[in-house]
């Protein structure tokens, strides 16, 4: 069923899906292939972009995948929430019964922070904004934010302020998310400035949990800021296959699929 026929949310699942296949639609081709007009198409283009799966180019769009791109936090929480939430619920297996742990900041380690028991007394350290806000005044829980230049597009601190107060910190448990993972350059993330606060929190951590879904395997970003050999777990969802996570594994840390 094509073109008039289609429901809006089919005709834009079908656009995704020739996206990702040739890398690229443009507005012309996808018109007449599905028989609606092209203003049709710009409009199932822009529902694409504002829900952070597609990029607007000139005459089309490129699916995100190919592109160094980071939508925004209010955008990264309604992709693959069902994935997250797998990954969140595998994850807490990894928090220590007492003691310190940290979050980074991101819509999977937030996934977890939203299901973080509070049976057991922790002190949790974060620089994500909605994860200190989410569990300020949750009982047993020490909630300390890092301070710091606050990043608009994630909500989150970073900079040299941030750095410097994670260099005398020492968690049971570091939570990280990334923006990229491969085993040619391990763990990548766009700006310099996060790159240093996130090689911070690795040094911190005595135990290193990554939480990832599985778009974020293969991908590489600008600025690396850690090797997969210097990870303990890596938490992902099982759309992740077994080829990549024995590739994985060959570096050290052992994978979780949820």
């Amino acid at each position: 069923m094509i073109g008039q026929e289609m429901y809006a949310e089919e005709r834009q699942l079908e656009i995704l899906s020739r996206a990702r296949a040739a890398g690229r639609v443009d507005v012309a081709g996808l018109a007449g292939e599905l028989h609606v007009t092209q203003e049709t198409v710009r409009r199932d283009l822009t529902v694409l972009e504002r829900r952070g799966l597609l990029k607007r180019v000139h005459g089309g769009a490129i699916p995100v995948e190919r592109l160094d791109y980071e939508p925004k936090l209010a955008t990264r929480r309604e992709q693959r929430t069902a994935e997250k939430l797998r990954i969140a619920t595998a994850a807490l297996a990894e928090v220590p019964d007492e003691g310190a742990i940290l979050f980074d900041s991101g819509s999977t380690p937030e996934a977890l922070a939203r299901r973080l028991p509070t049976d057991r007394e922790l002190t949790v350290l974060t620089n994500s904004l909605p994860i200190a806000m989410l569990l300020a005044g949750k009982p047993n829980l020490a909630v300390w934010s890092l301070g710091g230049l606050v990043r608009a597009r994630t909500h989150s601190t970073i900079d040299d302020w941030a750095r410097r107060q994670l260099e005398d910190i020492s968690v049971e448990v570091a939570f990280l998310g990334t923006n990229g993972l491969s085993v040619a350059r391990g763990l990548t993330t766009p700006l310099p400035t996060e790159a240093a606060v996130k090689a911070a929190m690795v040094r911190a951590g005595k135990r290193r949990v990554l939480l990832a879904d599985h778009s974020k395997f293969g991908r590489d970003s600008f600025c690396r800021f850690a090797s997969i050999e210097e990870l303990d777990v890596v938490v992902t969802g099982s759309e992740v296959d077994d080829d990549t996570v024995a590739e994985i594994e060959s570096c050290g840390p052992a994978v979780v699929r949820a």
